[in-house]
């Protein structure tokens, strides 16, 4: 049987000196640290606009609003990754702070973007809590061409 995922990305690797550079102090601190927002103050928590999401780090998309959900817990939620995405997610066993959960990171540059849990919805059941400032944000504009977002 044929694999019919696409292929993983290229990896992105800049050094400590140069993730410093491209990223402001709370996005390295979540991506290159494995650090974690407080709940309810990332700008993509309570957002709703039709869009991408892509690695804040590489710009490697990740999700779509399509698979977003509120899942109450104020992190950005995803029930998966997007359709065209699905390769660009790692997973790795976390269990750290004395729990057992699934770390999940950008499949190109390593970012930390948060944890998969499963107490999702239908149909996948899974939960991708998602920092924020991992993110990035691409919206569509009324005439199908790009909006910044917020």
């Amino acid at each position: 049987m044929t694999d019919r995922r696409p292929p993983r990305p290229e990896p992105v690797t800049l050094s400590e000196a140069e993730w410093r550079r491209r990223l402001d102090p709370l996005r390295y601190h979540v991506l290159r640290e494995k650090g974690t927002e407080r709940a309810f103050t990332g700008d993509l928590w309570d957002h709703h606009a039709p869009g991408r999401y892509a690695c804040a780090g590489c710009g490697l998309e990740l999700f779509t609003s399509d698979e977003k959900f509120d899942s109450g817990c104020g992190w950005p939620s995803f029930s998966a990754p997007a359709p065209t995405a699905e390769t660009h997610i790692a997973e790795a066993a976390d269990h750290s702070h004395g729990m057992r959960r699934v770390e999940v990171m950008c499949a190109a540059c390593g970012g930390h973007l948060g944890h998969v849990f499963p107490d999702g919805p239908r149909p996948t059941g899974l939960r991708y809590c998602i920092n924020s400032a991992s993110l990035t944000f691409a919206g569509q504009a009324d005439d199908g061409g790009e909006d910044p977002g917020p």
